[in-house]
């Protein structure tokens, strides 16, 4: 096992210290340290979109709850990757995205705060967190 990893991890490591000596190696590890904002979209919107498919799919109102905090999250990462591609860009009120994701955490918190309650009250009166079984209106 040991030889095979070996055998496998020295052509990648002569590969990196050719690349090292021809300076390539530089250009990407800049490269590396700057992603472009693309790919913290795209990865906000998947977060995004495994929220709002488990809001729509799930039943138990734990998991849904959980769903919520992903889409606000995705949300918060859209918020600071606008912020640092706005203050790459020079734009004085490039602040503005990390101060509205603080906010989104702030509710975030009292919105997890509330909900807990809710869901608190709601299994001492039915002992369900189900949210098909749960029916207000026959309280």
């Amino acid at each position: 096992m040991q030889l095979a990893l070996f055998n496998f991890l020295s052509p990648v490591f002569g590969i990196l210290l050719q690349a090292a000596s021809n300076g390539r190696f530089a250009v990407a590890w800049e490269k590396a340290q700057h992603p472009d904002l693309s790919k913290f979209l795209i990865i906000g919107a998947l977060l995004f979109i495994i929220g709002v498919a488990g809001v729509l799919t799930r039943r138990n109102i734990i998991v849904i709850f959980m769903s919520i905090e992903l889409i606000l999250n995705a949300a918060n990462l859209n918020f600071i990757a606008m912020s640092r591609y706005l203050q790459d860009t020079g734009n004085v009120n490039a602040v503005a995205g990390q101060i509205f994701a603080v906010f989104v955490i702030v509710v975030a918190a009292a919105e997890a705060a509330i909900g807990l309650g809710i869901v608190i009250a709601l299994y001492r009166n039915k002992e369900t967190i189900w949210v098909d079984e749960i029916d207000i209106l026959k309280w």
